[in-house]
């Protein structure tokens, strides 16, 4: 799904799309996430602190499943979330991709919106993601459903 982030031309001040830098400390914490050696679900949920324009650390979970994360999500907050998830193949193999999820509830304010998905792939890049999803209500955020977005990548 490719949806086109619009500037407006009505208003002057949309014309930029604001791209937050990624704090450093978070950078550091993506890259040991990537190279974790444990077999639980875990999830880093990081937010934007629009003040300093620094895509920063929310929280950190470890041994939560995809219907308790949607519980830590806020409803009308936008979040993005790298999450290491367990996954069953149904041959019985066994692999932990990780994946980027975007929330981005409907009803959150627009300009937090746009802030978000322009920074959104500055963050993949950073966090060297290729799983990629967006929600846009955090009760999506279930197994089921995050069983059949990775069925496509396997």
């Amino acid at each position: 799904m490719n949806r086109c982030v619009g500037l407006s031309s009505v208003d002057p001040k949309s014309e930029s799309l604001v791209v937050c830098d990624v704090a450093e400390d978070l950078v550091e914490k993506l890259r040991k996430f990537r190279f974790r050696k444990e077999t639980n679900n875990a999830a880093i949920i990081m937010k934007i602190d629009k003040d300093k324009r620094l895509v920063v650390l929310d929280e950190e979970l470890e041994g939560i499943s995809p219907d308790e994360l949607k519980d830590e999500l806020p409803e009308r907050q936008p979040r993005f979330i790298v999450y290491s998830y367990k996954y069953q193949h149904d041959d019985g193999r066994v692999s932990y991709p990780l994946c980027f999820i975007f929330s981005s509830p409907v009803g959150c304010k627009p300009e937090q919106q746009m802030m978000y998905a322009g920074s959104k792939n500055k963050l993949v890049q950073t966090a060297e993601l290729t799983k990629v999803f967006e929600i846009r209500n955090t009760e999506d955020l279930t197994e089921e459903w995050l069983r059949e977005k990775l069925g496509f990548f396997h």
